[in-house]
């Protein structure tokens, strides 16, 4: 028999959903049944269109995921338009900060941390509640190989990715026993808009380092996503899946 992510009845957020993976992981939900609500500081009309092309609700909200007051209300907004918030997907982050210790920017720093890492939790913790009192949830929190091997001239990142991967063991374990599952996707290369600002030399370099030597498509994120979300993972909680072609054996 074949297996079926079916997420029908179920209602997804997903942060940092305007582009990139946050994206594809909101079309990925919604084909597998969910009604999915785009929260990002951009505008994410056409992502809400593709959620709606495939036959499921979508609700669009402008928010900064720092915003404690506003990530509360939307998740309220969420609840009362889409009928509940099951699924939660932390994808909203920075990436633009590129420097060495010594050029790192302050600013920046903690601009990365309030966006990556304190996001994250201001997410989690506005929708816990209602996943508590419906007794399941699913949390998924977009980490990345810069967390787990370092990222050169990425401090602020690989530091907030790290952090990422803290915060769901953490929920995996306070979620447990409320029917909340939290596990942490770690991609590896993938070739999303922001890749493609990469220099061409960089490019080459990390695809070259990568096992399967090519660039990850956003959909294989997604896919992954769809899995820890449905009832097929009902037993898993609190990993760091890594879906990187490779990037992290020792490859030559």
């Amino acid at each position: 028999m074949a297996l079926e992510i079916d997420l029908s009845g179920r209602v997804a957020l997903v942060t940092g959903a305007s582009r990139g993976l946050g994206r594809a992981d909101a079309l990925a939900l919604a084909r597998a049944g969910a009604d999915v609500a785009l929260l990002d500081v951009l505008p994410c009309g056409d992502a809400a269109g593709d959620v709606e092309e495939a036959g499921r609700r979508a609700l669009e909200l402008e928010c900064d995921v720092t915003d404690r007051d506003r990530v509360r209300a939307a998740v309220s907004r969420v609840v009362e338009e889409l009928g509940s918030v099951d699924i939660l997907v932390a994808n909203a982050a920075t990436l633009d900060h590129v420097a060495r210790l010594g050029d790192q920017d302050p600013g920046l720093w903690e601009r990365d941390l309030s966006v990556n890492l304190t996001g994250a939790f201001v997410c989690a913790q506005a929708v816990w509640p209602h996943m508590a009192d419906r007794r399941w949830g699913r949390i998924v929190c977009m980490a990345s190989v810069a967390g787990t091997m370092g990222g050169y001239g990425q401090a602020s990142y690989a530091t907030t990715k790290a952090g990422v991967l803290g915060l769901a063991r953490t929920l995996a374990l306070e979620g447990a026993r409320h029917g909340i599952t939290a596990n942490a996707v770690v991609p590896g290369v993938i070739g999303t808009e922001m890749f493609g600002l990469v220099p061409a030399d960089k490019r080459d370099r990390m695809v070259a380092r990568t096992a399967m030597r090519r660039v990850g498509e956003p959909v294989e994120i997604a896919n992954v996503v769809c899995f820890l979300c449905s009832d097929l993972a009902s037993y898993v909680t609190g990993v760091a899946l890594e879906v990187d072609g490779g990037i992290s054996l020792f490859t030559f």
